[in-house]
């Protein structure tokens, strides 16, 4: 499959199978967050993997993962990141965001779904994973087995902009 098959048949699985991911497979995703590109090589980003049952439970507190066997949390050391000089913009963010695109890819391409969570309950998670004050939670990876209807590698022509809506040439024209 090449790489815009993959990128089309992705999709956010919001239910999961209570099948067990496979090692081999989950260190192939976190092998694929390790080739990630980061600014400057800088390589903030921590993930921290949870899949046991009682730390699940702690997470649960904090977010809502469809009940996915493995849930990666997605951290950045903010003091790690590269910032551009002339604007002072720290892209820890951005590390994190490009490493959790190569999971969720890899994911999909191991035939396992994945959902990208922003909405959770930050300093819950710092504080039942004993994350320090300088790392930043960027976001939450939950992976599995989908046990939802998978979505149509077709549904981008319907739901996502045109190229002409998405892209400018030369200069921004809005």
């Amino acid at each position: 499959m090449d790489f815009l098959e993959l990128a089309k048949k992705r999709y956010s699985s919001r239910k999961y199978k209570d099948t067990l991911v496979e090692e081999e497979k989950l260190n192939k995703i976190l092998e694929a967050a390790r080739v990630a590109p980061t600014g400057k090589n800088n390589q903030p980003v921590k993930l921290i993997v949870v899949k046991e049952k009682e730390n699940l439970q702690k997470l649960s507190k904090a977010a809502n993962f469809y009940n996915a066997p493995v849930v990666i949390i997605t951290c950045c050391d903010t003091t790690k990141s590269w910032v551009r000089p002339f604007d002072g913009k720290n892209i820890s963010d951005i590390d994190a965001s490009i490493i959790t695109a190569h999971m969720m890819l890899e994911a999909a391409d191991l035939g396992l779904g994945s959902v990208w969570i922003c909405r959770f309950e930050k300093e819950i998670i710092k504080q039942e994973f004993g994350i320090p004050e300088n790392v930043d939670v960027v976001n939450l990876l939950p992976i599995g087995y989908s046990d939802d209807e998978p979505k149509s590698p077709d549904r981008h022509d319907e739901v996502r902009n045109p190229l002409s809506e998405l892209v400018c040439f030369e200069s921004y024209n809005g």
